[in-house]
């Protein structure tokens, strides 16, 4: 990571140089590690640039010339979602950097990063990846410039995006490389996606798909709707055809996603010699990010639930790749050994924990389905959804000297776990801490459609279950759900329904998951467009901070401070009825003394920011302080 690190280890260069939006943890959680571990083994020199000052290209000439290439990511998260609230705030922290410090990377981060790759060692590759240029790949819409942009190909000049899991594709791109061919020679690969010159024709044939271009779907709502149904139906790794999106003259072909690991390579990845400690120059600055996983175990990767807000189908996979059980009680055991450990592992599970050695029962068909859940509407009859696997393996870990509780914290599928009473009884008796999590994200059976998920009652079914199970144990145990506000098709009327179902369980969420479209998700689609990308039928988005703010208090009802903005909902929708000091109110007819408080201060910091601005205030330090155009925007102010 240092100079003197590469000195040490007698290093006169270096074959890659991982640039990084993230600071540099030795744990498989975060890209940088693995694929850094991966590239390691494979007999490739690798040094890691964390968190450079993007500002100049001095910090990407630390290691020298890199011999093979660049790989460029923002980090485990897209920067402008790590960066800003749905509200378009700055966030307070960043749990990826030491001591949740913000202002540590710029900007949608792919971009300068690359560019600053360029401009210090023009000629040497440039190869992006990650969850940012994965979702970018294509044009896509930006929520926080309110726009559809072009592939993040065309903004960054990179030479390759290698989306999804890349320890396949960075392997092999190293390896041409080394063998003396060039980056063009790379495009053949599965996962990566390429910009072609002018001069340079597309692939056609009966396995290629155009899209729309990217000036059709800057232009037409219609074209980005088709664009997205396109996309998205071809993301099977069995079956997915090359895309190709026409930018100008030039154009942008992505090949098909990279085959599913083999549960051999899923060993060979997550048994690699990680220190799962961040590195020593933090000097003890706690990141966030790390002390929430760095005593958890991932079993798996992948989801086949197919939710149309979510990220983790498009950048893992339909198709569940599993540890074997060896594996994962290997590095149990490894744990237990670890004099810092406390006895209690906090997650065992993956993107959903019990998905565990999940596949379809039907190789045939898995090879030509096309569908974009194998759970919604209903479970798929090909599905495999066996839990002994995962049961097993739960009972095993617990027996590991050393390891006090092993704990379930990821997501878990309702509808999957209902049918297995076995793993119900594992999970409530042995797995919970007090509190379970899950999400049934919504109650309103149309919001529900549009986002793939199950039926309300699915989570009703479960709650009855999970309530069994855990007083058949002995233990007082409970559910924390997770619901999300302004999601596209939730108005007022599906929110104040969801409101009057958590008022009537007694439910009262710490936190709001206020919908942030995210780039590539069918949910941005449909908050964009305002239809489905799939049935093309219309429906209601609320795109207005007003309408937003009304929908996220609505689920946090019972807190006095969103007395008046519950209020204002509640007679927009006609609700009257619900205010008041009936059993079924929401809130009283009078505001609490804390609202009154609350509204006082908003209106004394509105006042103050707009009587009180100086009349010509310096630029504020964010994430591009001294930006060229700074001045040219104040001239225009």
């Amino acid at each position: 990571m240092t100079r003197a690190e590469m000195q040490a280890r007698g290093w006169d260069e270096v074959d890659i140089v991982f640039v990084t939006g993230d600071a540099y943890i030795d744990h498989y959680s975060f890209a940088m590690a693995l694929l850094g571990r991966v590239l390691d083994q494979a007999g490739f020199r690798v040094a890691v640039l964390s968190q450079p000052n993007w500002r100049s290209a001095e910090p990407w000439r630390t290691f020298g010339r890199p011999r093979l290439f660049f790989a460029i990511s923002a980090g485990n998260m897209d920067s402008m979602i790590n960066h800003y609230t749905a509200n378009k705030k700055v966030r307070n922290d960043d749990a990826y950097s030491p001591g949740g410090k913000i202002g540590l990377r710029p900007d949608r981060a792919t971009i300068p990063y690359c560019q600053r790759a360029r401009e210090a060692f023009p000629g040497v590759p440039v190869i992006a990846g990650g969850v940012e240029a994965s979702l970018r790949r294509l044009a896509h819409y930006d929520y926080w410039s309110d726009s559809v942009r072009p592939s993040v190909l065309l903004d960054s000049k990179a030479d390759l995006v290698a989306y999804g899991m890349g320890e396949e594709s960075i392997v092999e791109i190293a390896r041409r490389l080394q063998a003396g061919q060039t980056v063009k020679d790379c495009r053949d690969l599965r996962g990566v996606a390429s910009f072609l010159g002018a001069s340079e024709a597309p692939p056609s044939g009966p396995e290629v798909v155009e899209l729309p271009s990217f000036e059709q779907v800057k232009e037409s709502k219609d074209s980005f709707l088709e664009m997205a149904r396109l996309a998205h139906h071809e993301t099977s790794p069995f079956n997915a055809k090359t895309l190709v999106q026409k930018h100008g003259n030039r154009h942008v072909v992505v090949s098909p996603p990279q085959l599913p690991v083999t549960q051999e390579r899923m060993d060979f990845y997550y048994g690699l010699p990680y220190t799962r400690r961040a590195h020593p120059s933090y000097a003890g600055a706690a990141i966030p990010a790390w002390e929430m996983i760095k005593d958890s175990v991932t079993i798996m990767r992948g989801c086949f639930g197919g939710c149309t807000f979510c990220s983790i189908t498009a950048h893992q996979g339909r198709t569940i790749q599993s540890r074997s059980e060896g594996s994962v009680l290997g590095e149990l055991n490894r744990i237990a050994a670890d004099p810092e450990f406390k006895g209690v592992i906090s997650d065992i599970g993956g993107p959903t924990a019990n998905m565990y050695k999940m596949r379809c029962t039907k190789p045939e068909i898995e090879k030509i389905c096309k569908r974009l859940s194998c759970v919604h509407p209903v479970v798929c009859k090909c599905l495999g959804t066996d839990h002994g696997p995962l049961v097993g393996l739960m009972k095993k870990s617990r027996e590991i000297p050393g390891i006090k509780k092993v704990f379930v914290a990821s997501g878990i599928r309702m509808d999957l776990a209902r049918l297995s009473p076995e793993y119900m009884t594992e999970l409530a008796t042995h797995h919970v801490s007090g509190r379970m999590k899950v999400a049934p994200e919504h109650v309103d059976p149309k919001v529900l459609e549009l986002m793939k998920k199950p039926r309300h009652d699915t989570f009703e079914d479960f709650a009855k279950k999970f309530d069994a199970e855990s007083k058949k144990a002995g233990k007082k145990q409970f559910l924390v759900p997770y619901f999300i506000s302004s999601h596209p098709g939730s108005d007022l009327k599906a929110m104040i329904a969801l409101a009057v179902f958590l008022k009537k369980h007694g439910y009262k969420p710490d936190q709001v998951q206020d919908f942030i479209p995210a780039p590539h998700d069918l949910a941005t689609a449909m908050y964009y467009t305002g239809r489905d990308p799939v049935t093309g039928l219309p429906m209601p988005v609320a795109k207005g901070m007003r309408d937003r703010r009304l929908q996220r208090a609505l689920l946090q009802f019972f807190k006095p401070e969103n007395y008046f903005e519950v209020r204002e909902a509640l007679l927009a929708a006609g609700r009257k009825d619900l205010i008041g000091s009936g059993c079924d109110c929401l809130i009283g007819e009078h505001p609490p003394k804390e609202a009154l408080l609350k509204r006082r201060e908003r209106a004394e910091k509105d006042f103050h920011e707009h009587t009180h601005m100086k009349k010509d205030p310096a630029p504020k330090a964010g994430y591009r302080p001294k930006r060229s155009t700074w001045g040219r925007r104040e001239g225009k102010r």
